[in-house]
């Protein structure tokens, strides 16, 4: 396992997805969508966390509760795990497992999602920016949600605004979703202290930072599982 290799991936990944979740952000309070419309609760609750914490640390805490989230997804389907694999294709294919499933009429009856939406998207009769990319955001919350039972710890439900600014390019080459799947190999994925590794080498710059700005602070401030970086601040 190239730890060097690991470290570079998780920072920038960090870096992307900051940018991304806080245009994202920037783009839900600004903006006046159908879609959004219809996330007037989601948008109430980002509007409260960024009231009590501020912007650039709800930025900072949805992106690493996404990375945390592809990351685990990633890992489980290099071992085998999920069925069909959620961030990652088949040999010779391009569209995640679940996806490119789902494009051929086979959608898991177990996970929990509005089918009528999604069978509109993957035929076309939704309107949509990117309809594939719509229809394979629904696949991957209902997944994170189908592992909330047996690992709560790491997939919390999700029915808020974490979903709200998922970032929009999930797809194409340059998405977070590829990074997550090139920068964790096959190989790197036999190995069980990867997921400790990229834990704390995505946090490592976030606490060189607390270090640097404050001469005294508390312990959790530096802890792997920093408060601002949870969604229910645990």
């Amino acid at each position: 396992m190239n730890t060097n290799a690991l470290k570079r991936f998780a920072k920038e990944a960090r870096i992307k997805l900051l940018d991304q979740v806080g245009r994202k952000l920037e783009f839900v309070l600004t903006h006046d969508t159908a879609e959004l419309r219809g996330k007037q609760k989601e948008i109430e609750q980002l509007k409260k966390k960024i009231a009590e914490q501020g912007k650039e640390q709800v930025i900072e805490m949805v992106a690493y509760t996404w990375f945390n989230r592809l990351m685990a997804l990633r890992f489980m389907d290099a071992n085998g795990y999920t069925i069909p694999k959620v961030i990652t294709p088949l040999d010779g294919m391009t569209n995640p497992e679940i996806l490119q499933n789902a494009l051929g009429g086979n959608i898991e009856p177990e996970l929990k999602l509005d089918r009528q939406r999604l069978n509109d998207l993957l035929d076309g009769k939704t309107a949509a920016t990117d309809a594939h990319t719509e229809a394979y955001k629904m696949l991957l919350v209902a997944s994170c949600n189908q592992w909330h039972t047996a690992m709560p710890f790491m997939f919390e439900h999700i029915s808020d605004y974490t979903e709200l600014l998922l970032p929009d390019d999930l797809l194409s080459d340059y998405s977070i979703v590829a990074d997550i799947r090139n920068g964790m190999s096959d190989e790197d994925c036999q190995q069980e202290e990867i997921l400790g590794w990229l834990y704390q080498f995505y946090i490592s710059d976030e606490n060189e930072r607390l270090i640097k700005s404050k001469s005294v602070y508390k312990k959790h401030e530096l802890a792997p599982h920093l408060n601002y970086l949870h969604p229910n601040g645990l």
